[in-house]
């Protein structure tokens, strides 16, 4: 992840939590006092979030110290200890919430994407996410995506161009719609376009088009659309494809299944930061 927008973003998550100052910690701890905590996975997953747990805990207190026994992306059991932390009292107990909050979301995603990359189990055809992302938490979920084994999409509407049935219906034709892209864009910029007949995959195959998306298709439809495809042309399989049945799209040979619910509709993974007793 990005280094100064992490920093950035955890300042702003923590400054809603701690707001005019922590009322509890700042009457019951002088700065001077110390603990030994560590945090401990409580059921079986992916874990996400080694920078999350370092630039969070340090924004509140330089003297905060860690040892890692796990990395991001790797398999966690429970009652695995996945880092344990030494440094003052009111710092460890400040940022706990947040930041526990940050790393079961996470890591939850990274769980999601590990098991639809597993159920996928395709050495072609690749795992990405969607924009369908909690609003201020997109650089993190996606990151957690490629924690999973998946890999991401666009990151927003700046980094790509995705023409949605709606864009289409505007624009009056898919023709005309990446006629005047071209027009007002460089060559470096993508251009997609999602498509649900075969007379919209047509009129994208002669716009020249980068991405052509396959939208709420069987795996049948999927292999039947592909054969009308240039190979120079990246393909996409999307819609109502779910844990049950991804691993039908395995032969279809489309290159990416992207996937909304790994980050829309995710569980949490259940972790805790346990304080050691008699080690203030």
């Amino acid at each position: 992840m990005n280094q100064i927008a992490l920093r950035q973003q955890l300042t702003v998550f923590l400054q809603e939590d701690i707001g005019s100052g922590d009322r509890l910690n700042g009457i019951l701890f002088s700065d001077e006092q110390q603990c030994h905590a560590h945090i401990i996975a409580k059921e079986k997953g992916i874990f996400c979030g080694c920078d999350i747990v370092q630039v969070g805990f340090r924004l509140l207190s330089e003297q905060v110290h860690f040892a890692f026994y796990k990395n991001d992306g790797d398999l966690v059991q429970s009652g695995d200890v996945i880092v344990s932390i030494e440094g003052p009292i009111h710092a460890v107990l400040t940022g706990e919430r947040v930041i526990l909050n940050l790393l079961q979301r996470l890591s939850g995603i990274a769980t999601i994407t590990k098991e639809a990359v597993d159920q996928l189990n395709s050495n072609t055809t690749k795992v990405c996410d969607t924009r369908k992302t909690t609003p201020g938490l997109r650089m993190f979920e996606k990151y957690a995506v490629t924690c999973g084994g998946g890999v991401n999409h666009r990151f927003g509407l700046y980094d790509a161009v995705m023409l949605k049935d709606n864009h289409i219906a505007c624009a009056g034709s898919i023709r005309s719609a990446v006629q005047n892209i071209r027009n007002h864009l460089g060559p470096m910029v993508k251009v997609e376009v999602e498509v649900e007949t075969f007379e919209q995959l047509q009129e994208a195959v002669e716009a020249k088009v980068d991405v052509i998306m396959l939208d709420n298709q069987t795996p049948t439809n999927v292999k039947n659309m592909l054969s009308f495809i240039p190979e120079t042309m990246i393909t996409e399989a999307s819609g109502n494809i779910t844990p049950k049945n991804i691993a039908s799209y395995r032969d279809t040979g489309v290159h990416y299944i992207s996937l909304g619910y790994l980050t829309h509709s995710t569980k949490a993974l259940d972790l805790s930061l346990l304080i050691d007793e008699g080690r203030k």
